[in-house]
């Protein structure tokens, strides 16, 4: 599969940089830096686009400006590619009634897209755009990128005597990284601890996601990203996790 990773900075860069590390050896990455001063309204994106760019299939959205998206549509016809992924980390950066214009505007050019909120909610068959509310799609390039990267997915191995973690497996990363990051600290912990750590993994990598509240979630974004992996982890751990009971006093035994 050939991808362009559109960037605006740092939080671009970090995303290509891990796909490039960790994708499939067969995956062509290319990167484009987005100009960094963009007008509120773009009149005509070609003002703001290079003379030429590559031929892709997909192309990956880590702009940090609204501007970016409106960019999308005449990159994807320039590149011919068929599915774009638009990542949703800051509302500021990418505005949901943007998105929903975004995704409106290249349906019509026959180009599949998702807008993940956070980024690490997609799967291969959905993601999140808010608060208990998921958005189905089925395109198989946003299908096959997902089964790397997106909604982290962890094999944790437990030995079922001492309760402590012994291995564990990257099934899925975080397009950033986060989920290998956390993956790396839990073996040796306990069932019982794993899933603390995991979410204080998960903040010192750092995630990249808003720090400040979305409305559409009445949270963080980074809070939501850490409480995927943090439930991803709990629910592989719960089996082996140690059960302690208190009895009121008088009723012991």
């Amino acid at each position: 599969m050939r991808i362009l990773a559109v960037i605006s900075g740092e939080y671009g860069r970090r995303h290509a940089e891990n796909i490039r590390s960790h994708g499939p050896e067969e995956w062509e990455i290319e990167i484009w830096q987005a100009p960094t001063a963009l007008p509120p309204l773009i009149d005509d994106p070609e003002d703001y686009l290079p003379e030429s760019l590559p031929q892709v299939d997909l192309i990956l959205s880590f702009g940090e400006h609204p501007g970016v998206a409106e960019l999308l549509p005449e990159i994807a016809k320039r590149t011919g590619a068929r599915a774009v992924i638009a990542a949703i980390d800051n509302e500021a950066w990418l505005p949901r009634g943007l998105a929903r214009q975004l995704r409106g505007w290249l349906e019509k050019i026959g180009v599949g897209c998702a807008t993940p909120k956070p980024l690490c909610s997609l799967t291969q068959t959905h993601y999140s755009i808010a608060r208990r509310q998921k958005m189905e799609y089925s395109d198989p390039l946003i299908s096959e990128f997902a089964r790397y990267f997106g909604q982290p997915e962890l094999r944790i191995a437990v030995d079922p005597e001492t309760r402590r973690i012994v291995s564990t497996q990257v099934q899925r990363d975080a397009v950033c990284g986060c989920a290998r990051y956390v993956s790396g600290g839990l073996v040796g912990l306990s069932a019982g601890e794993a899933e603390e750590k995991a979410g204080m993994l998960h903040h010192h990598y750092p995630c990249l996601a808003s720090m400040g509240e979305d409305t559409d979630y009445g949270d963080t974004l980074m809070h939501v990203s850490g409480n995927i992996i943090k439930d991803d982890v709990a629910m592989q751990v719960k089996p082996f996790k140690e059960i302690r009971y208190l009895v009121p006093r008088g009723r012991e035994k």
